[in-house]
């Protein structure tokens, strides 16, 4: 569920909140008082009459531009540097940097190439704040809630004793940049347009006319890039959203609980087109109350295929607003998303490796995607210094065979299947069904459901979850499972099959 990609036209602002992400710079929490003059006051006035009936769209964000890092890199120059690396990462987002740190570490030589290295990621990120300290990244949170809460319906709440943050994009590249440049990683801003591969090395031709080389190139550049082969048809499922960080008059939601979902459909009673819709194709809120007037919101279809209308799904959010009573004055940030999430997993192997979204990492039930690429980072690193870091010096083939079996060797192929086969239940199912089956979901032992979103359970605690699962879920859950789950069912004990011949 969590800041992609750019797959349509117009393309949509990616993130990955692993689901939950947000956009372009961090502002405070706390809600802004700008000074005004008597004709600003007036325009201001005009913007908040605007939005008095929930409708924010015509209110237009504050923050358009990225801030930039105030940060001393070790650039790559063409004209006195080397252009040969052992590693090259395309792209400087957080797989990537995360990438470059832990490969560097090993003494092995790593450029990264990204056309705005220093730019703060126009992405927010959500976590479980233990996924966060488990990485000893706690300090890069800059807001946490004690508890999450799930909106069913206008009777049933569930309350989820897990913390979840907020990562701070600025604290978070920062401190991943910190690492890099202490073990030598060096920097060039450009766009990689070309690569093309010898049979022990690489090159990369850039839009600036400079070309480096080295024996292994890492697509960390999200899931627009055409670097990445696949042998399949890629049938991705879709999550689509829209989210705002806004000053409102006021919101209904608890300080110390943040939304995962909402689900509640009574603010569609009066839009029976929307409600019609709403009911084979639900979606629901995400919120992170800040404060008791600064709030990010985030209307979301959890997966759909074909991917549902973003003019759908602003249409509900701001009849939700609304119902709400949620009076947006002023809007600081927007965020417009899409995920693929499921389907096949690149071509394995190939010449090009990949981190992050185009390695196929992201949740395929839920969006989540950057703690997972936060703590599979090191183990790609270790497979690459096990060829690279080492003085045999294994190249081509066989560097690209360890490298990809390293990130997805067989076991957590197949955990992805299964992960894959509850996107295919989800698309399935209707809103009365969605909640139905979460109320069972969240009713499981806390460390099968927290397992399942984190992607840290084995393929036999998987199976546990699922027998466990329809143990708890009521008879209506158990028929939908039963009439609609047998076909992604069969297709994933075919895959699974596959993978382990």
């Amino acid at each position: 569920m969590g800041t992609l990609f750019r797959l349509f036209s117009p393309p949509p602002t990616t993130l990955c909140t692993n689901k939950f992400f947000l956009s372009p710079t961090t502002p405070s929490i706390s809600s802004p008082r700008p000074n005004t003059t008597s004709s600003t006051k007036k325009h201001q006035y005009y913007r908040i009459e605007s939005s008095k009936f929930g409708n924010f769209l015509d209110l237009k964000p504050e923050t358009t531009q990225p801030e930039s890092l105030d940060f001393d890199l070790s650039w790559w120059d063409p004209k006195s540097d080397r252009p040969h690396f052992d590693v090259i990462i395309i792209g400087t987002g957080p797989a990537g940097l995360r990438l470059a740190e832990q490969v560097s570490r090993y003494g092995i030589k790593v450029c990264c190439v990204d056309p705005s290295p220093l730019s703060v990621w126009p992405n927010n990120y959500g976590v479980w704040v233990d996924e966060f300290e488990s990485l000893k990244l706690e300090d890069c949170l800059d807001k946490t809630w004690p508890m999450a809460c799930v909106y069913l319906d206008e009777n049933k709440t569930k309350y989820l004793d897990r913390p979840y943050g907020r990562v701070s994009r600025k604290k978070l590249k920062t401190k991943l940049m910190e690492g890099c440049v202490s073990n030598g990683v060096k920097f060039h801003e450009a766009k990689v347009w070309k690569i093309e591969h010898q049979e022990f090395e690489s090159f990369i031709m850039c839009d600036d006319g400079n070309e480096l080389k080295a024996s292994l190139i890492v697509d960390a550049s999200g899931f627009a890039s055409s670097f990445i082969e696949y042998d399949k048809k890629r049938n991705h499922g879709y999550q689509i959203a829209h989210g705002i960080l806004a000053e409102v008059e006021e919101h209904p939601f608890d300080l110390d609980k943040m939304v995962l979902m909402d689900w509640r459909d009574t603010h569609l009673g009066n839009e029976p087109y929307l409600r019609v819709k709403n009911s084979r194709f639900p979606t629901f809120l995400y919120a992170m109350p800040f404060d008791s007037n600064l709030v990010f919101l985030e209307e979301t279809s959890l997966v759909s295929r074909p991917v549902l209308s973003y003019k759908e799904v602003k249409s509900r959010m701001v009849a939700r607003l609304r119902h709400l009573g949620i009076r947006v004055k002023r809007v600081l940030e927007d965020e417009k998303c899409l995920i693929p999430m499921g389907g096949p997993l690149p071509k394995l192997p190939q010449s090009v490796m990949a981190i992050g979204g185009t390695s196929g990492v992201v949740h395929p039930s839920t969006g989540y995607m950057v703690a997972r690429s936060m703590a599979l980072a090191p183990v790609l690193a270790d497979a690459i210094a096990e060829c690279l870091g080492s003085t045999r010096m294994i190249r081509g083939q066989p560097l690209y065979h360890r490298a990809w079996n390293g990130l997805w060797p067989i076991e957590r192929r197949c955990r992805r299947e299964f992960y894959s086969f509850g996107m295919e239940t989800l698309l399935k199912l209707d809103l009365d069904g969605t909640r139905r089956f979460f109320d069972a979901f969240f009713n499981l032992d806390p460390y099968q459901w927290q397992g399942f979103l984190s992607s840290r359970l084995s393929l036999q605690e998987l199976l546990l979850l699922s027998l466990s699962l329809f143990g708890r879920a009521s008879n209506m859950s158990r028929f939908d499972i039963v009439t609609k789950c047998p076909v992604p069912l069969a297709k994933m004990v075919g895959k699974l099959a596959i993978e382990t011949i």
